[in-house]
């Protein structure tokens, strides 16, 4: 039963960095039509809550005694998780080449090993230091960033932001004593992320142009209601719910490894779509950040269950 879970699990979670993955190709046809990277993400959030919005008061039926639990922590992950991690990202951007700038998202992979090590003891292995180690030098050679040199303190802090966001999504997402059910947490999440994109935008800290022109997708000129729809179903609804259930499967911190599959599918569907053809270099680094991930996994082996305690009639003495 452990093994089909975790198998279930590496599945969603899989799905989910695919789904993620798809978001550069779809954003980038909206982008080059005049969009900004904050009005483009701020339209994919707001549209997947609503589409989350009937599935996700029908699945909150009977789950009072959880909502009052956990009321919380979706707050936490729309405001951290969701809109918080945007806006630290795209904040970033404007200092940072996108490259350095994902790098630095994606170190909140490591916070995730932290925190297990520090909040729950699960001290990291071996295999897990050198998974880590492996799969943060591949990150590196996908992303190029060795031909990025200019680096902006600002940026870096800006970027660090990014990561303790995307390391309280992982977090937030595996927990499971007394949690919502995950298209809850999803819709939740993203309602109150949408939200706090909109007021971000509506105070100027995040610029919001949407204007509505065709587009050019995959060589061919399409409403922009293509891509927008592509961000906010497939990159949005399904990309949260399936990474929350692969999550609670696999647990923080191999999920959160897996998650770095997001950068290789990324460049896939930049490739199918937009042409952009990965380099060697970035296939090699392709092929250490699943070696990382792998190794990760062999680490997580199961805890030994503690022995059930004695039973000890009442009254009863040592002998």
């Amino acid at each position: 039963m452990r093994a089909a879970g975790s198998s279930a699990g590496l599945g969603l979670a899989l799905v989910s960095a695919a789904s993620f993955g798809t978001s550069g190709a779809f954003a980038t046809s909206l982008l080059a039509a005049g969009w900004t990277a904050g009005g483009a993400v701020t339209v994919r959030v707001v549209l997947a809550a609503a589409v989350l919005t009937i599935p996700g008061l029908l699945a909150l039926r009977g789950q009072a005694r959880q909502l009052r639990h956990g009321i919380g922590t979706v707050a936490v992950y729309g405001v951290v998780a969701v809109a918080g991690a945007q806006l630290c990202y795209f904040n970033a951007v404007q200092h940072l080449p996108v490259a350095v700038a994902l790098l630095l998202e994606y170190s909140g992979v490591l916070l995730v090993v932290g925190w297990m090590w520090v909040w729950r003891g699960h001290r990291p292995g071996r295999l897990t230091a050198l998974g880590g180690l492996a799969a943060v030098i591949g990150l590196a050679l996908v992303l190029d960033l060795l031909s990025s040199r200019a680096v902006d303190p600002i940026g870096v802090l800006w970027g660090l932001g990014a990561a303790v966001g995307l390391a309280v999504y992982f977090v937030v997402s595996s927990g499971t004593e007394d949690a919502l059910p995950p298209l809850v947490v999803a819709w939740g999440g993203l309602a109150v992320g949408a939200v706090a994109l909109l007021i971000a935008g509506a105070v100027g800290v995040l610029p919001l142009a949407t204007p509505r022109t065709d587009v050019t997708l995959a060589s061919t000129h399409v409403s922009w209601l293509v891509p927008v729809l592509g961000m906010s179903l497939v990159a949005g609804a399904v990309a949260y719910v399936t990474g929350i259930l692969g999550a609670r499967l696999l647990g923080a911190r191999v999920a959160s490894f897996v998650g770095l599959t997001e950068v290789l599918f990324a460049v896939l569907f930049a490739w199918l779509v937009l042409g952009q053809t990965p380099r060697p270099v970035q296939l090699a680094g392709g092929v250490l950040v699943v070696a990382g991930i792998a190794l990760v996994r062999l680490d997580e082996r199961p805890q030994k269950a503690a022995p059930p305690p004695s039973f000890r009639p009442v009254g009863a003495t040592n002998a």
